[in-house]
């Protein structure tokens, strides 16, 4: 009779190494440049339905299981909600290429029906009528305009699943400071209403260092989501004399897993000028067309 022979087998998975960039102010980059994550495998691309894209990067292994068609639920559903812009994923040490959480990206946000302006190259007989907050970012591309003086964005972060992701930090990066650019500012709206939000943060971008600061009391982070427990934050930046090209990384956890997610306009650094000095306009309520604004 023979004796069956048992063997035991041993997978050994490599340590997935986390490589992230420094987060850097400053420099002369015309914007647009986004660093990668060192020896990243190929980024994986969900399109959203307004065009934005949330790219999914797993971390480097020196041996790595191929998942089965159910192994990564959470791959599938790492969309950004509608209206989001860019916000690209990394560095989940689980080597399974889910990220836990998703994050939507509003890029131009109206505290009030007159807060948004926009700095347009182009005079007031080329320059259609103003945009409410739906339509601000076809506005915006519309006529090539940046926020004039100061943007507010609003960040929609929710988990994707029932485990608990903890926001860790949110961090403002500086591509590129200019000097302001010499257009017309045009105002959104006239007349003014109340604010939204309660979650809000502000951005000195004129501050050789900025960071993100919290405003009127708000407490500071970390802070914690789920698919059932979302959080929106409202982040102002603000410049009185640069020409600004910026974005922003948010540092998640959840048990032990942590990695980045780079947040930014549709795949373009979101873009703030000062206005001081420039010609300013306004398109009055019943009016047609747009009327200078007195001492702009």
């Amino acid at each position: 009779m023979l004796a069956a022979a048992c063997v035991a087998g041993v997978v050994v998975l490599g340590a997935a190494v986390l490589v992230v960039p420094p987060l850097v102010g400053g420099g002369d980059d015309d914007g647009g440049g986004r660093q990668a994550v060192a020896g990243a495998t190929a980024p994986a691309t969900t399109a959203t339905p307004d065009g934005g894209k949330v790219t999914a990067s797993p971390s480097p292994s020196a041996k790595r299981p191929k998942p089965s068609p159910s192994a990564s639920p959470g791959a599938a559903r790492s969309r950004a909600p509608e209206d989001a812009g860019g916000a690209a994923p990394r560095g989940d040490d689980r080597g399974t290429g889910a990220v836990p959480l998703t994050v939507g990206t509003r890029p131009y946000v109206y505290d009030s029906p007159c807060s948004q302006h926009f700095l347009v190259d182009s005079e007031p007989e080329q320059v259609g009528p103003p945009a409410g907050e739906q339509d601000a970012v076809r506005w915006a591309a519309a006529y090539g305009a940046v926020s004039s003086g100061e943007q507010e964005i609003a960040l929609t972060v929710q988990g994707t699943g029932a485990d608990t992701v903890v926001l860790e930090a949110l961090h403002v990066r500086v591509l590129s400071k200019g000097a302001p650019l010499a257009w017309n500012d045009y105002s959104m709206g006239v007349g003014c209403g109340g604010g939204v939000g309660t979650k809000r943060f502000d951005i000195d971008l004129d501050a050789g260092s900025p960071t993100v600061g919290v405003k009127n009391g708000q407490r500071p982070f970390p802070y914690k989501v789920s698919e059932s427990d979302p959080e929106v934050f409202y982040v102002t930046a603000r410049t009185d004399a640069h020409d600004v090209r910026w974005d922003l990384t948010l540092d998640w956890s959840s048990g032990n897993r942590r990695g980045t997610v780079h947040i930014d306009n549709s795949g373009t650094p979101f873009r703030t000028s000062a206005a001081t000095g420039r010609p300013g306009y306004d398109y009055p309520l019943g009016g047609g067309e747009w009327i200078k604004r007195e001492g702009g």
